[in-house]
């Protein structure tokens, strides 16, 4: 009676149980804890970023409405000065009429009657001797001394309206800022969710090390932004 001889039993090096097994079950959930931590700390910053995103644009909107109010107040300032220095304006050419014609009563019933904002330029540009010096200013109404009312709150409204514009482009940009770092941080969350889908090791890896470059890149440009809390 011969001897039965058994073949040597052959194992699967991927069976549970076998050295080899258990490395292939560590490095596959360390990988799949690795991808649960990015998809973790993706999700909170894409939350936050969505945030930074709507708080920017709303300080968009409030900066718009600002400069669109004080371009309404320059506005009104600056018809407040022209109607003074046309009220200015008609004085002063009655006065030249009269001058010319050597009317004395009525040179000094305009004079009389010029308003307190044009009486200090009027005299400096007498001062100047305009009929002799013709370096002298052409009219009252050239010299820095005329100043009708409304003319400088229109120059600081006008200025404050260019810059509260300015802020809202700049607040614009950053809330688009933040809206491309939302996409951004989309990309890590894609490529980390398909990085345990692969059966292949090193195309797993390969997603989930694309993911975690992404998010670091992502994390450098959310710290470089400024943050509207």
């Amino acid at each position: 009676m011969e001897d039965s001889q058994e073949a040597p039993e052959t194992r699967d090096p991927n069976t549970p149980g076998t050295e080899a097994g258990s490395e292939t079950q560590r490095a596959t959930r360390w990988r799949e804890t690795v991808a649960v931590v990015v998809l973790s700390v993706t999700a909170i910053l894409t939350a936050w970023s969505g945030f930074e995103a709507s708080k920017w644009g709303g300080a968009m909107s409030i900066a718009f409405s600002q400069a669109s109010s004080a371009r309404i107040e320059a506005s009104r300032d600056a018809n407040e000065a022209n109607a003074a220095k046309q009220i200015d304006l008609s004085t002063f050419a009655v006065w030249v009429q009269a001058y010319a014609e050597k009317d004395e009563a009525l040179i000094k019933f305009t004079e009389d009657r010029f308003p307190e904002r044009f009486r200090p330029a009027f005299d400096e540009w007498l001062a100047s001797k305009p009929l002799l010096n013709p370096n002298a200013p052409k009219t009252p109404f050239e010299l820095a001394s005329y100043v009708p009312p409304g003319q400088r709150e229109a120059a600081v409204a006008d200025a404050r309206a260019d810059r509260l514009f300015q802020t809202a482009l700049a607040n614009n940009q950053r809330g688009d800022n933040y809206t491309i770092l939302t996409v951004l941080f989309a990309l890590v969350l894609f490529f980390a969710a398909f990085s345990n889908r692969f059966t292949d090791y090193r195309l797993s890896w390969a997603m989930l090390g694309g993911a975690i470059v992404l998010l670091i890149v992502g994390i450098a440009f959310l710290a470089a932004f400024p943050k509207l809390i």
